[in-house]
């Protein structure tokens, strides 16, 4: 351990660090900007934090990893989808094993296999769409954010993701009805329509819950609610751990997904590639099996590279639960008990000491002999620690997949004079949307 030095920072403002962060564009941006300048680790003002400590050191994020605390005031804005306590910020002690359950249910292959037929049928549908565009540029985020409800509406709700309504009665419910009141809760607004929405949902799940506990299906562990059934949880918390699985899903993927197809597009050496390789895994065939995804490790580079250059949950943040002295790169530092400890993700890949040429796309960085040479925690597109991403395996999955059968059917071509521009949102959105060009491959071509 060095001498201890003080944290290095920007001058402090009366305004909390907002204008800081607008006159950079964005927090995002505001990152960047200052760990180019100050270093791995960061003081700084965050809005609604008060003092924060950005760290973009991967040395660092492995010494902060076990904390299992999150600063409440950041997560505050799930609060009305959680009735039985904000399930993004309840104590490491109740959090630990709930967290088991949910990883006994996301991480498990039974239940990506029970549901990757359904996937693969929900992919198909979009793709026809597409393929009858007739030449007209596809809105790739607003059409593949939707797939992706379905997709975890079909996951968590057993069918309502396919236009089915397993489970609550003669009522169809629709994904659209679902993503439209998940934006209306979300949008900050205060009001009748707000509440009307949220009733919706709540409502939506209560049925779908109350038809497993009475159906043979109930106790079903490869399934999200039949495993939650089975580990005694109570309804209330079911119906929100369900309403905050959906809403982290519901774009995570489609965006990952959308800007994987943004960097295929600009380019198409690398596109060519995973042709290639899905001609050769999958012949003939449209979409993949379970098992063929195992097999197409060159789009599994491409998916992780797209993901560290555009990820899509761009920056996460623990409370720390005790003083820490943590040792970096730059140097030693102390943290009270009480700090809040901010993760840039898009800060932390674009460190050019673990990553040459950050800005570049470079699938090949993603090779097991690559890999082995960096710290694992260079990497973090789904966080870490005990409150990283418990759906990551079920989204690699879901994203995998849904690559798998569009570049088997089709070539992607960016719209000419559309500029892209990543833009803040709950996750790493584009401006406009990303619009491309779909056209028809065949087997070789």
């Amino acid at each position: 351990m060095g001498n201890v030095l003080p944290i290095p920072g920007p001058e402090w403002c009366d305004d909390g660090g907002a204008g800081a962060i607008s006159d950079a564009g964005g927090l995002h941006l505001h990152q960047l900007r200052l760990h180019a300048e100050y270093g791995g680790v960061v003081r700084f003002q965050l809005p609604g934090a008060g003092v924060a400590v950005s760290v973009s050191d991967p040395l660092v994020l492995e010494q902060t990893a076990r904390i299992d605390e999150r600063p409440a005031s950041l997560f505050a804005f799930l609060e009305p989808l959680c009735e039985a306590g904000n399930l993004q910020v309840i104590g490491a002690e109740e959090h630990g094993p709930w967290r088991r359950v949910l990883l006994e249910v996301f991480a498990g292959r039974p239940s990506h296999e029970r549901h990757f037929g359904e996937f693969v049928s929900l992919v198909e549908e979009v793709a026809e769409r597409w393929g009858g565009a007739g030449g007209d540029a596809v809105p790739l985020q607003k059409d593949l954010t939707a797939l992706s409800l379905r997709m975890i509406c079909a996951y968590a709700l057993g069918g309502v993701g396919v236009g089915v309504g397993v489970g609550v009665g003669s009522e169809v419910v629709r994904a659209e009805d679902v993503v439209d009141a998940f934006e209306v809760v979300l949008s900050g607004d205060d009001g009748t329509e707000q509440q009307t929405s949220l009733d919706y949902l709540r409502s939506t799940v209560d049925r779908v819950i109350a038809a497993r506990e009475e159906s043979d299906r109930g106790a079903d562990r490869s399934d999200l609610i039949g495993a939650l059934l089975a580990a005694g949880t109570t309804p209330a918390r079911i119906r929100d751990t369900v309403m905050v699985t959906m809403l982290a899903a519901h774009h995570t993927t489609g965006v990952a997904v959308s800007w994987t197809l943004h960097l295929l597009g600009r380019h198409p050496e690398v596109a060519e590639r995973v042709a290639a390789e899905l001609d050769r895994v999958l012949g003939e065939r449209s979409a993949p099996d379970y098992g063929d995804l195992r097999e197409l490790t060159y789009l599994e580079m491409v998916l992780k590279e797209s993901m560290r250059l555009y990820p899509p949950g761009p920056y996460g943040a623990r409370e720390a639960t005790e003083d820490m002295v943590l040792d970096g790169a730059d140097g030693t530092y102390e943290i009270p008990a009480g700090t809040t400890v901010f993760y840039p993700f898009w800060a932390v890949h674009m460190n050019p000491d673990h990553w040459p040429e950050p800005a570049k796309f470079v699938p090949e960085r993603f090779t097991p002999e690559a890999v082995a040479q960096r710290s694992r925690f260079a990497y973090v597109p789904f966080g870490l620690g005990p409150r990283s991403c418990e759906g990551a395996g079920l989204a690699m999955v879901e994203a995998q997949l849904t690559l798998a059968v569009l570049l088997k059917r089709f070539r992607f071509r960016p719209v000419a004079g559309h500029e892209v521009t990543p833009v803040e949102r709950f996750v790493l959105w584009a401006a406009d949307d990303i619009p491309m060009v779909v056209t028809p491959r065949a087997v070789g071509d």
